[in-house]
């Protein structure tokens, strides 16, 4: 179970540092073999490779008429693996889909990630937290 933010810079070449305490999960997990593919809410969504097949599978038995959203989310899969040194590259094209800069976000979601733009990331938090509660929550507590 993944969770919490971390703040990570990525290098010149695109590649992002995966934090310690995610990094050796993920090399039990799925000996580091990670896929990453696109978001229509602006971020990445970041797996490991066994939890993103369960996902293939399923998008890849929608209709036809769910096409598009299968392209969104097949068409920019990205498998990548960690390197030695505990990082990931992220295809420049997918880089450029949402718009990740140098300072990215790693939010962790249970059984996987998302990586959001910094500044995108704090846009869109205050952006919900202005909108107010949505409906479905009205109950929740801690």
């Amino acid at each position: 179970m993944f969770q919490g933010a971390s703040a990570i810079n990525l290098d010149a070449k695109g590649r992002m540092s995966i934090p310690a305490k995610h990094r050796d999960a993920l090399a039990v997990q799925c000996e580091g073999r990670l896929t990453l593919t696109r978001h229509p809410h602006g971020c990445l969504l970041f797996f490991p490779r066994p939890v993103w097949e369960s996902h293939r599978e399923q998008i890849a038995a929608w209709p036809m008429s769910a096409r598009a959203w299968q392209r969104i989310f097949l068409g920019n899969a990205c498998d990548v693996e960690l390197d030695s040194a505990g990082r990931v590259l992220i295809a420049p094209e997918l880089r450029s889909a949402v718009g990740l800069t140098r300072e990215v976000m790693l939010l962790g979601m249970g059984s996987h990630f998302e990586i959001w733009d910094a500044a995108k990331l704090a846009e869109d938090e205050q952006a919900a937290v202005a909108g107010g509660m949505p409906d479905v929550l009205s109950n929740f507590s801690f």
